[in-house]
């Protein structure tokens, strides 16, 4: 019996967003060593995945004609290797190999949203999309959690490179494990799509991702929102080892504290996103989780430095369950907002303008730890949220 198109979109999708995410986040697990190995201090760390998150931005800007060419499935297929490419790069260990290797690993995860996107808007049934798409997100806290499972302990045991090299094979297995999806759901690609150079830098490239979002104004307060819950989970998920470290605990603890966050978030992602589905009202949900992760942040910036290893799990699931599980009820109203034939260039647009957060959370939390220690950062990544989800509570009120 086959399994109806939708389910292997979702497969894939989540496949690669699992994977990119195991493989991303292996370098903030291994930060402490990472950047001990490279001489540099710890919080550095906040730079490469802002880095990252630069290169991933830079795909979503010019890679819709890569997408258009070469499909879905293949395009997550090239970016998942590039990503491979990205840890063999890091492994070197020197800080200017850090850096390629994070920006490489960056533009592996490009084409992970927009091609999803492409796949599930176009196959899942329209009444259970939220769910989907959670599901599908359900992948990145999923990966996160066992980067911090299994990454750790390995690093514990045997050292740095043994965990890099795990990660490696996990990614290139997954690109095998997709090939047999490829020809049903890359069916609609269109191989006379030019992806000359003149062509992927071109201005009108460039364009169109934002054409698509103005076509649609709603999108522009929701990817608004985004863009700060964006900072505060990307100061979570890049910081939250080494914040445990330098707290006292060791990189085992410390890493089951990161996948207990992440485990949260990857179950809250498909709950929230189910709830999503049957209220109807996903722009408010999104509001009064924002305000929720606002609160669990302060929780986890506040909590006493000599807190026990359980106290110490449960905050940080708390933080992860709110604030690590809105991108799936996000992707799923971009597509429904969406102008119609444009849901990969709207989803584009809106997701390079949401992982400026990204690059500028984590570089700003980075710049002020020397100066105000890790609490107060934590605290104003909670603040600039709550205070962006009062003004969109504001202007739903009003619409």
């Amino acid at each position: 019996m086959a399994f109806p198109l939708w389910l292997s979109a979702l497969a894939a999708a989540m496949a690669a967003q699992t994977v990119s995410t195991f493989m991303g986040q292996a370098l903030p697990v291994l930060a402490p060593l990472l950047t001990a190995s490279a001489g540099v201090a710890p919080e550095r760390i906040g730079n490469l995945s802002s880095l990252s998150s630069l290169a991933s931005i830079a795909y979503m800007a010019f890679g819709s004609p890569i997408l258009a060419r070469l499909g879905p499935v293949a395009s997550l297929q090239i970016g998942t290797a590039v990503a491979v490419l990205g840890l063999a790069v890091a492994s070197i260990g020197l800080w200017p190999a850090l850096v390629a290797g994070a920006l490489l690993m960056g533009l592996g995860y490009g084409p992970t949203a927009p091609a999803s996107s492409r796949m599930l808007q176009a196959t899942a049934p329209p009444a259970h999309r939220s769910l989907i798409f959670s599901i599908k997100q359900a992948g990145a806290p999923a990966g996160g959690a066992l980067a911090g499972l299994v990454i750790a302990p390995v690093a514990t045991l045997y050292g740095g490179m043994p965990a890099l090299l795990l990660a490696m094979a996990v990614g290139a297995l997954s690109v095998a494990a997709m090939n047999p999806t490829r020809r049903p759901l890359d069916a609609d690609r269109d191989p006379t799509r030019s992806i000359h150079p003149r062509v992927l830098f071109g201005w009108r490239n460039l364009a169109v991702p934002f054409a698509a979002i103005r076509r649609a104004p709603t999108l522009l307060p929701l990817t608004a929102l985004a863009f700060s819950f964006a900072v505060l989970q990307g100061a979570l998920f890049s910081f939250s080892v080494t914040y445990l470290t330098q707290r006292g605990h060791s990189l085992a603890a410390a890493g089951l504290a990161f996948a207990c966050l992440q485990a949260a978030g990857t179950v809250a992602r498909i709950l929230l996103g189910w709830v999503a589905d049957r209220t109807r009202t996903a722009a408010l949900n999104l509001v009064l989780q924002a305000f929720l992760a606002a609160a669990a942040c302060a929780a986890y910036a506040l909590m006493p430095p000599d807190s026990p290893l359980w106290l110490v799990a449960a905050i940080a699931a708390l933080a992860g369950f709110f604030g690590a599980s809105w991108n799936g009820i996000y992707l799923a109203e971009v597509a429904r907002l969406a102008p119609p034939g444009a849901v990969a260039d709207a989803t584009a647009g809106s997701t390079m303008l949401c992982f400026m957060g990204y690059v500028i959370g984590p570089t700003l939390f980075a710049a002020a730890v020397p100066v105000l220690g890790w609490e107060i950062p934590f605290l104003l990544c909670g603040a600039q949220l709550a205070l962006m989800a009062a003004v969109q509570g504001l202007l739903l009120r009003r619409r």
